[in-house]
């Protein structure tokens, strides 16, 4: 049903919305607070719901047309190992980032390594959590792996659509290369098993964690961690060891999981 849904009409969507509720909040005069939750809402809630409720309607199907539990539980080792390869992966390849930007633009570094002020209020706080741990998963995933993937794949090739979709979920992401082949992943898991949960299931515990590492214990192993400018040379040689290692094994992932898929014809359909 993804083949029949319109990437462009999405797109369009998801920017008027976007600059619709920016520009109204703005005259309204509301607060950082207020301003960022109605945002998010709208982006991960309002927009998403009357795209594919549109869709899902006009089809007469339901969401569980494209997610089931069955046979996800057995997926599930698999995603959190897959999940550690990628973060630890990540990680090393943001030490890279600023290993390569330090002689050049130290200024740069001091600021991606500047620490995120956290909100004081327990209710933003608890929002904000939910949406990078659930929401953003969920609306991603029927974007990237659902609209986008499948509408490229029936334009292109699987190939075409696995590689094109990825590099668009990680243009739009800070950690560029990382997303990348975590969108890979996520692809490849949603073509092999044909069910959209199981790609979900993915970045909700990847973004979970993330979220965990942000409000609830920010402190990543003290060997790897980077935190100061000087970090960025001390700490170079464990980081480039998990960078190899991770790279390896996000590679042989990659590979394992393309192994299993589907006939091109079989995979484009639903």
């Amino acid at each position: 049903m993804f083949e029949e849904m319109k990437a462009r009409y999405l797109i369009l969507y998801s920017v008027i919305g976007t600059v619709v509720s920016m520009l109204t909040l703005v005259l309204l005069n509301v607060s950082v607070i207020t301003f960022e939750i109605v945002s998010q809402l709208v982006m991960y809630v309002v927009v998403p719901g009357i795209y594919f409720g549109y869709y899902f309607k006009k089809h007469n199907a339901s969401i569980w047309n494209v997610l089931s539990f069955t046979g996800t539980k057995k997926w599930l080792p698999i995603l959190f190992a897959l999940v550690a390869v990628s973060i630890a992966f990540s990680l090393s390849m943001f030490w890279l980032q600023l290993y390569v930007l330090a002689p050049f633009a130290p200024w740069l570094v001091d600021l991606l390594l500047e620490e995120i002020p956290l909100p004081e209020s327990p209710w933003y706080i608890a929002f904000t959590i939910f949406t990078i741990a659930v929401l953003a998963p969920v609306v991603e995933e029927f974007m990237f792996r659902g609209v986008l993937l499948k509408r490229l794949i029936g334009k292109t090739s699987v190939w075409g659509g696995i590689l094109i979709s990825s590099l668009v979920f990680g243009v739009l992401h800070l950690d560029v290369i990382g997303a990348f082949l975590f969108g890979v992943i996520a692809s490849l898991l949603y073509l092999r098993t044909n069910n959209l949960l199981v790609p979900i299931f993915l970045h909700i515990i990847n973004n979970s964690l993330a979220a965990a590492s942000l409000f609830l214990a920010p402190k990543w192993p003290e060997s790897v961690a980077i935190f100061h400018f000087t970090d960025v040379y001390t700490k170079a040689l464990p980081n480039t060891i998990m960078l190899g290692v991770s790279a390896v094994f996000m590679l042989g992932a990659i590979y394992w999981l393309a192994r299993g898929l589907p006939p091109e014809k079989e995979s484009v359909s639903e």
